[in-house]
């Protein structure tokens, strides 16, 4: 493939196996583009897929996927620990290959634009935002689908396409082209959420903890276990291995420790060959000579 775009498309489903199903079936049958990784968490009630294709093939999958999700969720009967507002909740668009990041952006917008066609409102974030006030997708998800109409009566917050008020069982959709993120979970040996709270204020940037680090508590009730999820949305400047020890480090004063870590989707090989140079105290390593599938020849 000579262009690679990866889009990772959330849905605000992870517990009916039936619908979750479809929207692998949409994914895989679409030309042009490879599912490569689903993600689903039943706490959360959250399924990620995570796919590689050139931009005809992503437009024709996000639309297919809009439409299945807009078939067969209903957020009126929907709660997770995840923060949500559409049945679609997500779909960011990354330049991987062959591609711009301005490309991206104004694929994201083509796509917005026909989601909204559906009856479904669309903001645009990160890359693709209109203006700065919606560049953070947690601004523009806060309130999440029960507080959309009430946010949506605001003239500051009219969708970027589509209708002005939410879609009574899809609610609304953010769409971008942004830089690669990471998804990554740690969880706790409590059960107290609060904890997980507390750590999270210290680790997210938005509360002076790390600047590239978004952070929310949330409990696994299956597992009754407190988790810690993030989003790295610049893994050079906040690394997986930061966060985890600033986690650590902060679990030490309630006596609580990690007991695993989840990574969500795929993420680039350097920031997890950061984490073993890291941890290794690999001296003088050198990250383009001494991986083995870094060489052209292999």
């Amino acid at each position: 493939m000579t262009q690679v775009i990866q889009c990772i498309p959330n849905f605000s489903e992870g517990r009916d196996e039936e619908v979750l199903s479809k929207l692998v079936t949409v994914a895989k049958s679409t030309p042009g583009v490879m599912l490569v990784d689903r993600h689903t968490d039943a706490s959360h009630n959250r399924t990620v897929l995570t796919l590689l294709g050139d931009a005809p093939g992503i437009k024709t999958v996000a639309l297919a996927l809009a439409a299945c999700a807009l078939a067969e969720i209903d957020m009126t009967t929907h709660g997770g620990e995840h923060p949500r507002m559409g049945a679609m909740d997500v779909l960011p668009l990354v330049p991987i290959k062959g591609i711009t990041m301005d490309d991206c952006v104004k694929l994201s917008k083509e796509i917005g634009q026909a989601i909204g066609e559906m009856g479904i409102p669309v903001f645009l974030y990160e890359e693709s935002a209109a203006s700065d006030a919606r560049r953070n997708l947690a601004d523009v998800r806060r309130g999440q689908f029960e507080g959309l109409a009430a946010k949506m009566q605001s003239p500051m917050w009219q969708p970027d396409f589509g209708p002005a008020s939410p879609h009574p069982t899809a609610g609304a959709v953010a769409v971008s082209a942004r830089q690669p993120m990471i998804a990554f979970n740690v969880n706790l040996s409590t059960s107290d959420i609060e904890i997980a709270n507390y750590i999270a204020k210290k680790v997210r940037g938005s509360s002076g903890g790390l600047k590239y680090c978004k952070a929310i508590g949330i409990m696994l009730h299956e597992r009754n276990t407190a988790q810690v999820s993030m989003n790295l949305v610049n893994y050079k400047g906040t690394s997986i291995y930061t966060v985890l020890e600033l986690i650590k480090a902060e679990g030490l004063r309630f006596g609580v420790c990690v007991t695993d870590t989840e990574l969500i989707g795929i993420a680039p090989a350097k920031a997890l060959v950061d984490c073993a140079e890291h941890y290794l105290q690999i001296k003088d390593f050198d990250y383009a000579r001494q991986v083995l599938e870094n060489h052209p020849i292999v």
